[in-house]
């Protein structure tokens, strides 16, 4: 057992390396940047959070990055809820329709999004053919979060699966034995144990949302650019590496909040939904 613990141990230095070299010491050197130059201090924070524009690029990506996690969970939680239901073939088939996306890259399916988001595309024909006539998504924040949902619901439907097939399907069986109706059942039985892995799923979705360049790049407006749009300007246009430091500090600060903020707010959340009786008793 000791010589597991050990080898295992020893297995994840290589992992630990790799992760310090390459993600925490470009980080850290960025961050030290930003309180050092031009002066030590805070001034590239004060200047940063003085500027309205990055206050509201700030909030724009927030916002982006909420809707986009709000999309995937109304699209990836029945998907992932339907794969725990059906028989081994026909979840392999709907495994295949998720990883499929995999297969390309992110630039192709970026480019690939130019194409139906255009004026003249198959987005706008579907829309014209419900009324909506002479209307282009391509260089619209609607439009970047369309492309940035498709190209995260994966991550959505692939995390929540693996949290909802580890619950116990009985359990709901044995509630409505007891005399609880199916909704009732899945919201005060289900529900509530499948939180953790939609929290980890929409922890997943928005973060790496809050990190997209090449997408709202491509397809949207720079009227209506991202944080790490502006932090990419502040380093190739102006060489502002403090900076860009910076914004990626208030970026990192303000994100670690929200999580905290979000974690504590779990468990109060998953005993008030089991409390909760559909159609106003308790």
């Amino acid at each position: 057992m000791r010589q597991s613990r050990l080898f295992s141990s020893v297995a994840v230095i290589p992992a630990l390396v790799v992760i310090l070299i390459f993600f925490l010491l470009p980080i850290a050197v960025i961050l030290v940047r930003s309180f050092t130059d031009p002066e030590p201090g805070l001034g590239q924070y004060a200047a940063a959070l003085a500027d309205p524009t990055t206050l509201r690029v700030l909030g724009r990506t927030f916002a982006t990055a909420l809707i986009a996690v709000l999309a995937c969970i109304a699209l990836g939680y029945p998907f992932a809820y339907l794969m725990t239901l059906v028989g081994p073939t026909a979840r392999a088939l709907l495994m295949v329709l998720v990883l499929v996306p995999f297969w390309t890259s992110l630039m192709a399916r970026t480019f690939a999004w130019i194409s139906l988001l255009q004026r003249d595309g198959p987005v706008s024909a579907i829309l014209a053919f419900f009324g909506a006539e002479n209307v282009t998504l391509r260089g619209t924040l609607a439009g970047v979060v369309i492309a940035i949902v498709q190209i995260l619901l994966p991550y959505m439907i692939l995390t929540l699966y693996t949290a909802l097939a580890a619950i116990d399907r009985r359990q709901l069986a044995a509630a409505q034995s007891l005399g609880a109706n199916r909704f009732r059942a899945f919201w005060q039985v289900y529900l509530p144990q499948s939180l953790p892995g939609l929290f980890a799923a929409s922890s997943l979705v928005f973060i790496l949302a809050l990190g997209f360049y090449i997408t709202p790049q491509l397809i949207g407006s720079p009227k209506e650019a991202m944080i790490a749009q502006v932090i990419g300007q502040r380093v190739e246009k102006i060489v502002d590496f403090a900076g860009a430091g910076a914004l990626s500090g208030i970026l990192l600060i303000a994100t670690i909040g929200l999580f905290c903020i979000a974690i504590l707010a779990v468990g109060p959340l998953r005993r008030g939904i089991a409390q909760i009786v559909p159609g106003g008793s308790r």
